[in-house]
């Protein structure tokens, strides 16, 4: 018989399953790879702060994409480190820290979305209306573009958190390493039905609108290319539209094959690790992606690198 603790203020993150053989190699490539998100984004916003040659609708929309990746795995991954380091699979955490973690998790997942989105549609008014672009993409625009990315993914991820806060708790255990939604409304013993119409709604229109805005886009851009007998601009838009296109997939895949494990209690490993890859493996590529294809911060980087002349003197 299944033991209850009601309202427990207290709960239990289940952490990884690691053999000695793998726990430290785990460890340190997790660890690797979330000092280079740090890194690796912190500086391309240091870079797109101090060059005024950067202070352009792309490279400031990414600013957003970088400090959200940062913001994301700087609240779970610490946690999976001292949890590994500590060889514990399970890990106790406040309730009150959990439903925070989970805010910012699902911020992480869905502004991710309204960002790449909102790039998406920059992408589009450079490549098809060049001539009207800086009227367009001003600083106001720039600015009620970014606000309303965050404050989208605000309002859905609030109303999201506050019907499964509503929920009086019988259970301890989160059947994850960071603390979800789903997780969540999983430790009540009540109904939890408007908890997944509005989970599965919110999720099927943010995909939806993700998706169709982003097809839209690049279609209206393909015609544009296909009918230009401009070769700069062709080459203009395959360089930026993959590099936000193969982002965008990473992010995408990524995220709902964690969505469709939660629906396969007997996947609860494979689910496990694709919630933290999915923190992981966006924040990791996103500042390498557009780092090594940005013209703009190679030459920004060449500036502090030692010329030939020194180098063989």
């Amino acid at each position: 018989m299944e033991n209850y603790t009601f309202n427990s203020f207290t709960l239990q993150l289940d952490g990884l399953k690691l053999s000695e053989a793998s726990m430290y190699p785990v460890f340190f490539a997790f660890l690797f790879c979330y000092l280079f998100i740090i890194i690796g984004n912190l500086g391309i916003i240091v870079l797109v702060f101090i060059d005024r040659g950067l202070h352009t609708p792309m490279y400031l929309l990414f600013c957003n994409l970088a400090f959200n990746d940062i913001l994301g795995n700087s609240i779970m991954v610490p946690r999976l480190l001292i949890s590994i380091l500590g060889h514990r699979s399970e890990i106790l955490i406040s309730y009150y820290e959990c439903v925070i973690q989970a805010f910012i998790s699902h911020m992480f997942a869905t502004t991710a979305q309204t960002i790449l989105m909102i790039m998406s549609f920059d992408r589009y008014m450079a490549i098809c209306n060049p001539l009207r672009y800086t009227v367009i993409m001003t600083n106001k625009m720039l600015l009620k573009l970014t606000v309303s990315a965050w404050g989208v993914a605000f309002v859905l991820v609030g109303i999201l958190l506050g019907l499964t806060i509503r929920l009086s708790r019988c259970r301890t255990l989160i059947a994850n390493p960071c603390c979800d939604n789903a997780s969540l409304f999983k430790l009540s013993c009540e109904s939890v039905v408007i908890n997944n119409i509005y989970g599965i709604t919110f999720t099927v229109v943010l995909s939806v609108a993700s998706v169709g805005s982003t097809v839209l886009t690049y279609t209206m851009i393909i015609v544009v290319c296909l009918t230009s007998k401009s070769k700069s601009l062709n080459s203009k838009a395959l360089k930026t539209c993959s590099t936000h296109l193969i982002v965008y997939i990473v992010m995408f895949t990524s995220g709902k094959v964690g969505i469709a494990f939660h629906r396969y209690p007997e996947y609860a490993e494979q689910r496990k690790l694709c919630l933290i890859l999915f923190h992981v493996i966006p924040g990791t590529l996103n500042p390498v992606i557009y780092g090594l294809q940005s013209k703009e911060i190679r030459r920004f980087l060449f500036k502090f690198l030692p010329s030939k002349k020194v180098l063989s003197s």
